[in-house]
């Protein structure tokens, strides 16, 4: 068994939400993150030559993963009459009511929905997706002009992971849950997957004509993203 040469080493880092466990280890070729609920840490262990700086930076390029495992720990928010979701950033009531339509509809504060009470969460979620997909279309092709390029398609899905992904076929998809988020970081998303079609890295040129289709604060709405995410990936669960 291999074992460490260091003590171990707990570390914070302002992309992350919680410390970090250092462990370097005889033996290892490669880094590796687990987190530790129990404890609340993420637990790191890397080769004995990795640099504190390096096995943090590393880490903080894990954040999505990270996000994901803390959305686990928290309590599921089923689509259920009664609860209150935020849509596009805004904490809404989720009214069911005998005798409305079975589309749910939108209402100051408040999504509304007829039909049979045991169909509720299906016909809220269908409404989010549609909603998410054409707010996102309809973004992502301000954005593209903007850009001077064209994405193949634009669709949603459910990733866990990952809030947007571009491929070399030029099509872009995003989470529907980004409609959960507030305008700023769905926007950012936009922005972040509109660059990729111009620039498949994330080099100066990407990072430059990222700011550009934000047209704002690229850092504060990461930063908003990452605070809500961990929530909006637990909406709709458990029902």
């Amino acid at each position: 068994m291999s074992s460490s040469g260091r003590s171990e080493q707990l570390a914070v880092h302002p992309g992350l939400p919680v410390p970090v466990e250092i462990r370097p280890v005889r033996g290892a070729r490669r880094l590796r993150l687990r987190f530790d609920e129990r404890r609340g840490v993420l637990k790191l262990t890397c080769p004995m030559r990795t640099s504190r700086r390096a096995a943090l930076a590393w880490a903080a390029e894990q954040r999505e993963w990270v996000d994901t495992q803390l959305a686990d720990m928290l309590p599921a928010e089923p689509f259920a009459a009664g609860n209150r979701i935020p849509i596009e950033g805004r904490e809404t009531w989720l009214v069911w009511a005998q005798g409305e339509p079975r589309l749910p509809r939108r209402d100051g504060e408040q999504l509304r929905c007829g039909g049979p009470q045991s169909g509720f969460p299906r016909r809220v979620e269908a409404f989010l997706k549609r909603l998410a997909l054409e707010t996102l279309s309809s973004e992502t092709a301000g954005a593209a002009a903007a850009a001077g390029v064209s994405p193949r398609s634009v669709t949603v899905g459910d990733a866990n992971t990952r809030w947007g992904s571009c491929s070399s076929e030029r099509r872009i998809r995003y989470s529907w849950r980004l409609i959960l988020a507030p305008p700023a970081a769905r926007r950012y998303v936009v922005a972040h997957e509109v660059a990729h079609l111009v620039h498949l890295d994330h080099g100066p040129g990407f990072k430059a004509l990222e700011e550009k289709l934000f047209d704002g604060d690229v850092a504060s709405a990461r930063a908003l993203l990452r605070r809500v995410g961990p929530r909006l990936k637990r909406i709709g669960r458990g029902h």
